[in-house]
């Protein structure tokens, strides 16, 4: 089975990933973890040296990857990567889909002022929450094309939803 947790920066899917990636005693995957070791750099480093097409082009490149291979997983994708190059059909067309969907308050108040997050660095807890409502309107309509939406999701919750599935 091939789960992928999609959702904001700050919405809990490398957190939530790795609980259920436990529970259900699989491989956990944080697709930008992978894209760092790919690419040798950090994230904020590629996308400073090489810009932000490269960094979803190679995004997509892996997200395809983990998506057709055998292995079963739980993966926390980027904030980004449903949305860049169809990739929320790729998910949807290989796994399991789950919107991690919590409040902007919340996004805001768990990436912080100090967010290591390229397209959040360097701001104002006012611009930030701006950034982060932006962000969220235009990528709101791809998250809900997930199989499964829920709200302040907790673990209990994750597992109750894929055993409705």
């Amino acid at each position: 089975m091939k789960i992928f947790l999609i959702g904001m920066p700050g919405s809990g899917k490398s957190t939530a990933g790795r609980q259920l990636a436990s529970t259900l005693r699989t491989t956990f995957v944080d697709l930008d973890h992978e894209i760092e070791k790919q690419e040798q750099r950090s994230i904020p480093e590629i996308f400073s040296q090489s810009g932000e097409d490269y960094f979803r082009q190679v995004e997509s490149k892996l997200l395809n990857q983990f998506a057709v291979s055998g292995e079963s997983f739980v993966m926390a994708t980027g904030g980004g990567a449903p949305v860049f190059y169809s990739g929320i059909d790729v998910i949807n067309q290989n796994g399991i889909s789950i919107f991690l969907d919590v409040p902007l308050e919340t996004l805001v108040n768990r990436t912080g002022k100090r967010s290591t997050r390229p397209l959040l660095q360097n701001t104002s807890e006012e611009e930030l929450r701006m950034k982060l409502g932006k962000i969220l309107d235009t990528r709101l309509e791809t998250y809900r094309k997930a199989k499964i939406t829920l709200q302040n999701p907790t673990l209990e919750s994750i597992l109750n939803a894929l055993d409705a599935k």
